[in-house]
């Protein structure tokens, strides 16, 4: 059996599981980088920070801040993923290409993400110097992937759970919760290059919380290698999230350490780009991982060695 994810030509991959370097901005990831996407919010309703960067000046400096803690991609978000106040086109615009032109002006090198699923919103973004379209409702807009290809912008494909955006999951049922996400990212990647998106921009999202369960997502987790296989990088927005809240039944402020412990094993099984609220506590946990694997040698290493074993190291 085959799903659209299997149409990756052997030219095109290099490294474990034909993982592929991944292009985004003035920056390019080999297949062994574990990334930190660090999380803005420009919202006054946050499940995470409750508003604490909606001020425009406060998100860009916490975007700044992310990024001297290890950050590599900065994602600016100007809507609620859940239940709120709605948000219009204009006003979203407002939150976030300002955030992003600014951003951009500070950093030039930086790789600068926009969390919209609105291909008004995502058009304007990229002109402001977004590099990475991150939208998190499944294609709900068919326009914003065409946005992507047009401005050469990177993409990223989420499993929603077949949901509108901002709906929150009511009993979601699957036959198999994995299957269903490959399916449904593999044809959102699939229609991405057929429209021109480019093949070393695209990452897939298995969409944790988002139409699931927290037993679904707990699988989704245990069963990550299952999409590294298709070739794609992986990226995984675990961050204090409800499935971590649940399974040790802790509310949203006590949620570091589970979300460190599954932000490690993600990328033990092959996640490449990891979603974050607190940049440099998840940068420790990945250089940490990247150190076992054997792809990152020791910031240190002169325990049991005597002066004659350093000077010659």
């Amino acid at each position: 059996m085959t799903h659209p994810l299997d149409d990756v030509a052997d030219d095109d991959v290099s490294g474990g599981h034909g993982q592929r370097a991944l292009r985004l901005g003035a920056r390019t990831f080999p297949p062994e980088e574990l990334v930190v996407m660090a999380i803005v919010n420009r919202t006054p309703d946050s499940f995470y920070d409750r508003g604490t960067t909606y001020g425009a000046a406060t998100a860009v400096a916490a975007a700044e801040r992310a990024l001297d803690s290890g950050a590599a991609i900065v994602d600016i978000g100007g809507v609620k993923a859940g239940h709120g106040p709605p948000v219009s086109v204009a006003e979203e615009i407002d939150r976030v290409v300002e955030v992003v032109a600014t951003l951009r002006s500070h950093r030039p090198l930086a790789v600068i993400s926009v969390d919209t699923w609105r291909a008004e919103v995502a058009r304007e973004a990229v002109a402001a110097g977004a590099d990475l379209l991150n939208d998190p409702w499944q294609g709900h807009d068919p326009a914003l992937v065409e946005v992507a290809a047009q401005a050469g912008s990177g993409l990223v494909c989420t499993h929603a759970g077949h949901l509108p955006p901002r709906t929150e999951p009511h009993n979601p049922r699957y036959h198999d919760v994995v299957a269903d996400v490959l399916a449904t990212v593999g044809g959102l990647a699939a229609h991405a290059l057929d429209v021109g998106v480019r093949r070393d921009g695209i990452l897939i999202d298995p969409g944790h919380d988002f139409g699931k369960t927290t037993v679904q997502s707990l699988d989704v987790t245990r069963r990550l290698p299952e999409l590294v296989t298709t070739g794609w990088p992986v990226l995984v927005s675990l961050s204090n999230k409800d499935f971590i809240g649940e399974t040790l039944d802790l509310p949203v402020a006590a949620r570091l350490n589970g979300t460190l412990a599954a932000t490690a094993v993600a990328a033990w099984l092959g996640a490449r780009v990891f979603r974050a609220h607190n940049v440099a506590e998840v940068r420790q946990a990945l250089d940490m991982v990247a150190s076992i694997r054997g792809d990152r040698p020791p910031a240190v290493a002169r325990r049991g060695l005597g002066q004659a074993d350093l000077h010659s190291a």
